[in-house]
């Protein structure tokens, strides 16, 4: 409380009242709203010149990597081209079977039957090549981090900031750096992977080791082994379950990786291909590459996550080695004879009945299917974009919108807010009033001062001083350097992502948790919306829906909307016994034990998991420009292009941050939850 005020009180009047001057002088002084042009620092040439200077100073030994690495890269290539498919049909049913029996070796053997019949055979082993090779790289520098800021606690905090970094800062950023060190072709998508699959390899080492109970490294010690020996012979081992989880997640991120870096063409990969066919506009063609992908994608998530269990089951290892030896065998007896993979069509006929279906459906609903779009658009997307004032017009709302209007609506929410208010619901009423001037207005139109000091507020409710000083110098940051307007409409269309996930995705959740029958619908769906790479996402809304805004705002809810889902579910089922059977004992209804029970204790998680949606939305927000976004993930890939370092190092870190600080006030909000909980 803070004279009388509770924090969020204080914070949301504070933010009230300098909306308001905001829009006393907006004509009297512009400034206020719009950042001068001439206060702009060039922030993004010093960038890249800085950076243009250390990239040639390394290139030379960048480029003598670079060279190091295309051998074992070219032999894990032409291993996996030049083998028989039935050999490889066959390892991989195998491995299948050794780590999960019938039901694996099933998986393993439908799995790439599919990729062999699709016509994509080549492509698709030049890319298993790209993330075996990239794979093992990433688990090296993954594991040594992780080990390293667990033997060194005095970096753990810097480290966990550069792997904040590394997660945050969107993919193509970091394409056009690696793109001049590096060089064009292959070994740029294959060291761009192992870059971002590292961070989730050193979360999990550090976490397990971290995990290690204490009487197993006494044991270590009082057994006189040196700190090595403690380290590789006794630690390690006993973190083995938690580090296998970062190996599954450095295998996910690797094949991901590897998708997105075909942006920058110059390889005969599946990626590629995908991007081609999207491009040619053969969303049938696109599809079926997309789901080799997806195919590989469940093969890898499925197998290296039976890595991560505690127990596993045994099983015959003479069924493996049969199977393998029938590969061989295969191979083998008709080695000349065997069909060439590339010639295989059997899926072909698919492909151009789904282009053949495509085209008659949006032929016979295209007026629907527009009319749907645009009214989303006008409607919705807009006047959240550039504001009522500007969005209502005769084109697309039928009249036009008035000062009177906008006087009329500030009045009624200011009516609501007094109302709140003198009910002692001093927060909600500020916040219907800050609603209102921002549904006016537009938050891509929003004056700098009212984010500026709404952040830093905000910031200071979740987390308090130190993350509101932090989150108002990040923000300055991106308000010196020109990118403002950019990442406000970056903002925008996340913004709306994430809102349209928390309601969707908090509906299904809360269905899945009161419901069985519902979640053991949901639960597959989710599974496979989790392991489909982020560009396969584009096709389906770009098959019906075509470029634009609209496409790429239904493309961030299909990726960002799962944690959502997961994370609403797990809170509400959770809820102890005990504090279930007392509301019972007590005489409460179902909804009522749901209403104040079950949603408070969840709250923790269900925060948790819109912290995790946000990060997806920006995630996907930056592949999304492929198809017609503007903001920073524009300027991103725009910079990809043209090689502008500054440029996309500026924009990807303009991205980072706004998402820094949503993870950073989301979590501090989980916090607070937690314990008002008592947790």
């Amino acid at each position: 409380m803070t004279g009388g005020l509770t924090k969020g009180a204080l914070a949301a009047l504070i933010t009230l009242a300098v909306a308001v001057l905001c829009l006393v002088l907006e004509n009297a002084a512009p400034w206020v709203v719009t950042w001068p042009q001439a206060w702009v620092l060039p922030a993004t040439e010093w960038v890249g010149a800085g950076l243009t200077w250390f990239l040639e100073a390394v290139k030379p030994a960048a480029r003598a990597f670079s060279a190091v690495m295309f051998y074992p890269m070219d032999w894990a290539n032409w291993v996996l081209t030049a083998a028989p498919w039935p050999l490889v049909i066959g390892a991989t049913t195998a491995l299948g079977w050794i780590l999960g029996g019938t039901a694996m070796a099933a998986l393993g053997l439908v799995g790439l039957s599919f990729v062999l019949a699709s016509g994509y055979w080549i492509e698709s082993m030049n890319t298993l090549a790209l993330v075996a090779v990239s794979v093992p790289l990433a688990l090296t520098i993954g594991g040594a981090i992780g080990v390293l800021a667990n033997e060194y606690p005095r970096i753990k905090n810097a480290v966990q900031a550069l792997l904040d970094i590394m997660q945050t800062v969107p993919t193509f950023a970091y394409l056009t750096p690696l793109l001049l060190l590096f060089g064009f072709g292959p070994v740029v998508g294959l060291i761009a992977s192992a870059i971002y699959a590292a961070p989730p390899m050193a979360r999990n080492v550090l976490l397990g080791l971290e995990r290690v109970e204490p009487e197993i490294k006494e044991a270590a010690i009082m057994a006189g082994g040196t700190r090595l020996q403690q380290l590789f012979q006794v630690e390690i081992p006993s973190a083995s379950t938690q580090i296998m989880v970062g190996v599954n997640q450095c295998l996910m991120a690797a094949l991901s990786m590897v998708i997105i870096a075909a942006v920058i063409g110059g390889f005969n990969d599946i990626g590629w291909e995908v991007l081609l066919t999207m491009r040619k506009a053969q969303f049938g063609q696109s599809l079926l590459a997309g789901m080799v992908v997806v195919v590989f994608a469940v093969v890898i998530d499925r197998m290296s996550a039976t890595l991560a269990k505690d127990r596993r089951q045994s099983y015959d290892k003479r069924v493996a080695i049969g199977v393998l030896a029938l590969g061989v065998a295969v191979s083998l007896i008709f080695w000349a004879r065997l069909p060439d993979p590339a010639g295989f069509t059997l899926l072909q006929p698919v492909a151009d009945g789904v282009d053949y279906g495509l085209t008659a459906f949006t032929r016979a609903n295209g007026d629907w299917l527009a009319s749907f779009k645009n009214n989303f658009l006008f409607y919705g997307l807009l006047p959240l974009r550039i504001g009522l004032d500007q969005a209502v017009l005769p084109f697309t709302w039928g009249f036009q919108w008035t000062t009177q209007m906008s006087l009329m609506l500030f009045a009624a929410a200011a009516a609501g807010g007094i109302v709140l208010g003198l009910r002692g619901r001093m927060t909600q009423g500020a916040l219907l009033c800050i609603g209102a001037i921002v549904l006016e207005t537009g938050i891509a139109n929003l004056p700098w001062p009212f984010v500026l000091v709404g952040t830093g507020l905000l910031g200071w409710v979740s987390g308090g001083r130190k993350l509101a000083i932090v989150s108002v110098l990040l923000l300055g940051t991106i308000l010196l350097s020109g990118l403002w307007e950019r990442a406000l409409l970056s903002l925008y269309l996340s913004g709306a992502a994430v809102f349209a996930c928390a309601v969707l995705g908090g509906g299904i959740g809360l269905m899945s948790a009161l419901s069985p029958m519902v979640w053991r619908v949901v639960q597959p769906i989710c599974d496979m919306l989790q392991t489909i790479p982020l560009f396969v996402f584009l096709i389906p809304v770009l098959m019906v829906f075509q470029i634009g805004e609209f496409s790429a705002f239904l493309a961030i809810i299909a990726y960002a909307i799962v944690p959502m889902i997961r994370y609403t579910r797990h809170g509400l089922t959770e809820t102890p016994a005990e504090m279930l059977e007392a509301a019972t004992a007590s005489g409460a209804t179902e909804w009522q034990i749901l209403r104040d029970v079950r949603a408070p204790y969840a709250a923790p998680t269900i925060l948790l998991g819109l912290n995790q949606t946000i990060l997806y939305a920006f995630a996907m927000l930056v592949i999304a420009a492929l198809i017609g976004t503007t903001g920073l993930g524009q300027s991103i890939y725009l910079a990809l292009g043209k090689a502008d370092v500054g440029l996309g190092i500026s924009a990807g870190a303009a991205m980072a941050i706004l998402a820094l600080i949503a993870d950073r006030m989301v979590q501090g909000f989980a916090e607070e939850r937690r314990r008002a909980l008592g947790l």
